[in-house]
């Protein structure tokens, strides 16, 4: 039984796979926030002691799999990089959302599988290997600028070397077309949240929040960039801000 051309065993297996990755995840949203050592039997006992499986995470990861796989294919090694990817950049939203951090262990993992898939792929196209080191270069610098930028106008961090370094990790996996349109992405979702939420605390009279954790919109942009055609998401915030008139 085949569905979109591709045999039913296939999404058994990366169904199985995705459960794994998302105790995976839990594992590194356990230890990256405490700077313990993942492969440690005696902090590996501790875990075990206390966790406890988490369904809603495995789920997550199914469906995300699943949707990598029916993007992708099987014979793509962009269906086994972005399988890489997802457990390491769902840790990467959890712990800034919940800790304001991500932990630099993270990101390096993310750079280090990055260089290995580049060099992979460079082997068959040098053009894309080109474009994956342009996309860390273009990444790091983005975010960086916009970094010092925003402590000379605010006299305060307003984005923590984290995401500047987690913007250099992905473009390794992305490429140069691909961060700039995460950058993009995670700028638009960032504003529309940020506005709903002022919107939602001035109803409330809540005092409203100082930091705004942005690598949780880094994530969400990298995964758009992953389902979705680059040639759409490019012009989609010109459909969105003209409200479907842009073309016209």
């Amino acid at each position: 039984m085949y569905i979109n051309d591709i045999n039913i065993i296939a999404y058994v297996i990366v169904a199985v796979l995705g459960a794994i990755a998302g105790e995976i995840t839990d594992v590194l949203n356990y230890f990256l926030p405490k700077h313990k050592k993942i492969f440690s039997i005696e902090n590996f006992k501790e875990y075990l002691h206390s966790a406890t499986p988490k369904y809603l995470l495995m789920v997550i990861h199914i469906l995300i799999y699943i949707g990598i796989l029916c993007r992708y294919g099987t014979s793509d090694i962009n269906t086994i990089k972005y399988m890489v990817l997802t457990p390491l950049i769902v840790s990467a939203f959890y712990i800034d959302y919940k800790k304001q951090i991500i932990p630099n262990r993270l990101t390096l993992t993310i750079f280090e599988t990055g260089m290995i898939f580049t060099f992979l792929q460079g082997i068959s196209n040098l053009n894309v290997a080109v474009s994956m080191f342009q996309g860390m270069i273009i990444g790091c610098l983005i975010f960086l600028i916009l970094t010092i930028l925003g402590g000379i106008v605010f006299g305060k961090e307003t984005m923590g070397f984290g995401d500047v370094k987690m913007m250099g990790a992905l473009g390794l996996y992305i490429g140069f077309q691909g961060i700039i349109a995460v950058a993009i992405l995670a700028f638009l979702i960032a504003a529309v949240f940020s506005i709903l939420l002022l919107i939602k605390q001035k109803i409330a009279h809540k005092e409203l929040v100082e930091y705004i954790a942005f690598g949780p919109f880094i994530v969400i942009a990298t995964f758009l960039v992953i389902f979705v055609p680059l040639d759409i998401l490019m012009v989609l915030p010109f459909i969105i801000f003209s409200f479907g008139r842009y073309g016209v």
